[in-house]
């Protein structure tokens, strides 16, 4: 009668193991091994520290789950770590306690958990890894400091801060489209990485909203962005008779509108590509016109002379205008006024008006950009973020301080001006 109990005990744990391995697609070795080093760490823990000169190892019978421990001399240690590298299993001694069949069948329950779990999160991170570059609709679960953690539909994913939109504040249970941008190994294992910032989501969005671009009747030739602030694409038709532009826009612009609405009120500025470099930069430099254009091929530069009337325009504010016209075309743009004086020169690697400050170290851009202070009409506006901030050094503190002041005082010429003009 005892032979009898134990075949079913043995065949329904090594059944019990074989299912799990075959659903979650984990070697039953795997599962087995996992189990032995469990076992070796809840005796260390339930019995104290063990013996430096010893190893102490797992026999699991794999058909009914029993499982001893045992003690054997070691005979190499490494002297750095202490590790155990070689032992004398003949020498071994049984050293299994009273009562561990209880600890063991915890612990190989918890092992089987961990590894289901781990399975599903392989899984998960399998299947988005074929979906990189696609969007989707997230909610939003919780933040992690100044992470977003997002539910994806199957499985979670963060959207770290450098991956988020200037301005954008993210609200508890709300819905937000956002792209898969990347599988990132972290401190956690391998993490989905979801994105409001990337141009690509720009991209997809038009994919979406506009069947000629899904198609590829339009392609966007050119894109260059300032997440949550502004945005300038260059499109251009592949078959006749199809308005590049007027297809992006719509009717009565709602299909630019549904993309707006999407990235939360960022403005989009539409232009016709062109092969003819000129045409193309007068169109990145729009709204501005009248503009005088030099261009030198060979070295990438372009000089702009700007009507005073215009000045303003070609330059946008903070600069933004000529720095996404220069990330569009990929030429550095020198601006200046009729009189010849340079107002703004920019290389297009400058991804927010704060990388055009002199002296700025890569620690303190950092800082600014997690904490989405990336103009400096956003250091005035939000200034006790980083005055009082222990994450400046006192000298980046200064600079900072410096343009602010600076700026502060020529808005407040400008605000005399008007008043003594009225």
């Amino acid at each position: 009668m005892q032979t009898t109990n134990s075949r079913v005990v043995r065949t329904e744990f090594a059944a019990a193991i074989t299912q799990i391995a075959n659903e979650r697609k984990i070697s039953t070795d795997s599962i087995y091994t996992a189990i032995k080093q469990a076992l070796v760490s809840a005796y260390r823990k339930q019995y104290g520290d063990l013996e430096e000169d010893a190893y102490y190892f797992v026999e699991l019978n794999e058909d009914n789950g029993e499982s001893r421990i045992f003690k054997a001399p070691a005979t190499k240690v490494d002297e750095e770590t202490g590790e155990v590298l070689e032992w004398d299993e003949s020498k071994s001694k049984d050293v299994t306690p009273a009562g561990f069949g209880r600890i063991a069948a915890q612990t190989a329950k918890q092992v089987i958990l961990q590894k289901i779990r781990e399975s599903e999160k392989d899984q998960i991170i399998s299947e988005y890894e074929d979906r990189i570059g696609e969007i989707i609709t997230a909610q939003i679960l919780r933040m992690d400091g100044r992470k977003v953690v997002l539910d994806l539909g199957r499985g979670q994913g963060i959207m770290p801060p450098e991956e988020q939109m200037r301005g954008e504040f993210y609200k508890v249970n709300s819905r937000i489209t956002v792209l898969i941008k990347e599988i990132r190994e972290t401190h956690r294992g391998q993490t989905i990485i979801a994105s409001r910032a990337d141009k690509d989501l720009v991209v997809k969005l038009f994919e979406r909203e506009v069947p000629e671009v899904q198609t590829g009747a339009v392609e966007i030739a050119l894109i260059a962005r300032e997440a949550g602030v502004r945005t300038k694409l260059a499109v251009r038709s592949t078959q006749d008779g199809v308005d590049p532009v007027g297809s992006c826009v719509g009717q009565r612009g709602v299909r630019v509108q549904e993309v707006i609405r999407e990235l939360n009120n960022e403005k989009l500025d539409i232009i016709p590509w062109s092969d003819n470099s000129r045409l193309l930069l007068q169109g990145a430099l729009a709204p501005a016109e009248g503009l005088k254009i030099d261009i030198n091929e060979e070295a990438r530069t372009v000089e702009v002379t700007a009507p005073d009337d215009q000045l303003s325009l070609a330059i946008g504010r903070g600069g933004q205008n000529v720095r996404l016209a220069a990330k569009l075309t990929n030429y550095k743009i020198t601006i200046k006024s009729a009189d010849g004086t340079v107002e703004s020169a920019v290389t297009g690697e400058e991804e927010y008006e704060i990388d055009t400050f002199d002296g700025l170290s890569e620690e303190a851009r950092t800082f600014l950009v997690d904490n989405k202070l990336t103009t400096l009409g956003d250091l005035v506006r939000f200034k006790n973020k980083w005055v009082e901030s222990e994450d400046l050094e006192e000298d980046q503190r200064g600079i900072l301080m410096k343009l602010v002041e600076e700026f502060e005082a020529r808005d407040e010429e400008v605000s005399l001006l008007k008043r003594d003009n009225q």
